[in-house]
């Protein structure tokens, strides 16, 4: 008989020793810097696909880059397992959100993951070249000695603002930084931004040169998502301030 398929499950297609991992995720949102960000660290830490997440409240698409077929929604981890990243490619309905943000947790602890850090954009006629966070208070202060400044207000909703609520009440640090991003067209300068404030914080040395330098092909490449995203935006919008 055929296995149902499930709420959500995080189907591991390659076991790897992971070393309580720092994890980065993203998902799409304004400018889709989440994704175009997490796509530019897996290619510069070298890392490897570990898993995907499999899940009945997920559509039924998949994701073709350069000709090549991926699943929209993968784990990745760097050599060492000290750095994992979670980039989601596709846009997510309400329905079903709670079961896989307690999936993406339950995974993270079982990793022994301590921190969980979600990049993203915030909707905007223009970037200001600037990171912004969201945190609890003793880590906003931190950031703040490293150019990351405070959010005043605003919420956040979706996955993004599930995670980060789940992790208010579990074991493990959530944060979001943020940057002012293109409204309707995947923003690669957003993502740099972003990355340039992880080097900053967490001393990290990740070139973002061919962000900056490759913007056409990253707005090609991402062209048809960032139009999905337009059209979904009300109901799957990240960040508001």
């Amino acid at each position: 008989m055929q296995q149902e398929f499930p709420d959500a499950e995080v189907f591991e297609i390659k076991k790897t020793e992971l070393k309580n991992p720092i994890i980065f995720a993203g998902f799409v949102g304004a400018g889709l810097v989440g994704p175009v960000a997490i796509n530019h660290i897996i290619e510069k830490l070298k890392m490897e696909e570990i898993g995907v997440m499999r899940s009945k409240y997920l559509p039924p698409s998949t994701v073709f880059m350069r000709g090549r077929l991926r699943h929209p929604f993968r784990f990745y981890a760097n050599p060492e397992g000290s750095v994992c990243a979670i980039i989601c490619e596709i846009t997510l309905r309400m329905e079903g959100l709670y079961s896989l943000v307690s999936t993406i947790l339950d995974w993270a602890a079982e990793k022994g993951s301590k921190e969980i850090v979600i990049l993203d954009g915030v909707a905007s006629n223009e970037h200001d070249d600037k990171a912004y966070c969201a945190a609890e208070e003793d880590l906003v202060r931190t950031m703040a000695d490293k150019d990351i400044s405070m959010i005043p207000q605003g919420f956040i909703t979706g996955i993004p603002g599930g995670i980060l609520n789940e992790c208010l009440v579990r074991e493990i640090q959530g944060l979001t930084l943020l940057a002012k991003a293109n409204k309707v067209a995947p923003d690669s300068g957003a993502a740099a931004t972003l990355i340039e404030a992880l080097n900053r914080f967490y001393e990290m040395n990740i070139d973002t040169t061919e962000l900056q330098e490759e913007k056409e092909r990253i707005h090609s490449e991402f062209s048809e998502l960032s139009q999905k995203y337009v059209e979904h935006r009300e109901e799957i919008a990240g960040m508001y301030m």
